[in-house]
């Protein structure tokens, strides 16, 4: 089998990019989002002082030997951010950058932050997801209720009805 047709062309695939979502035959971008995210921050170098720390906690000797904790302080606003998610140096300092970038951002711009947005969407998902919970529960309970409803009745409906057959029955 020839390779050109174990892969689609490029024009074909991009044919399908000019029309919107709900027309294209299976897609998977989020053309559909509601609302876009803002983007995440970042923070100037020559604001931030670093330095690096021995770690602490669970995980050995290793860990409390080696200066692989960051700790970095964003000077015009005095925060202070420690991460020690890694043993590296260069994961723990990135890690520690977009922790002390939210913050700053969430002191700067307030519910209009992206940390803020983000909380909202999940506690807004959250209730939506308890309510739909609830709902459905109530409904089990009362299709549950209903049943048993039908049951009486039908049980007193039958009860009358050999009531009255055994009245005509003949007694020997």
């Amino acid at each position: 089998m020839p390779l050109t047709k174990l892969f689609t062309p490029i024009s074909r695939t991009l044919a399908w990019r000019g029309l919107p979502a709900s027309r294209r035959p299976l897609s998977s971008s989020n053309d559909l989002a509601a609302k876009q995210m803002p983007p995440r921050p970042t923070i100037d170098e020559s604001e931030i002082t670093g330095t690096y720390l021995k770690g602490s906690g669970p995980g050995g000797q290793k860990i409390n030997k080696t200066s692989s904790a960051v700790q970095l302080i964003h000077l015009p606003t005095n925060t202070v951010v420690k991460s020690q998610a890694t043993r590296s140096r260069s994961q723990n300092r990135k890690i520690a950058l977009q922790i002390l970038a939210e913050k700053v951002e969430l002191l700067q711009k307030g519910d209009e932050s992206r940390a803020a947005i983000v909380a909202e969407t999940k506690r807004k998902r959250k209730a939506s997801m308890t309510k739909k919970s609830k709902r459905k529960y109530r409904a089990l309970e009362e299709k549950k209720r209903r049943e048993k409803e039908e049951a009486e009745i039908s049980r007193e409906g039958e009860e009358e009805g050999r009531g009255e057959e055994a009245d005509e029955l003949p007694r020997r």
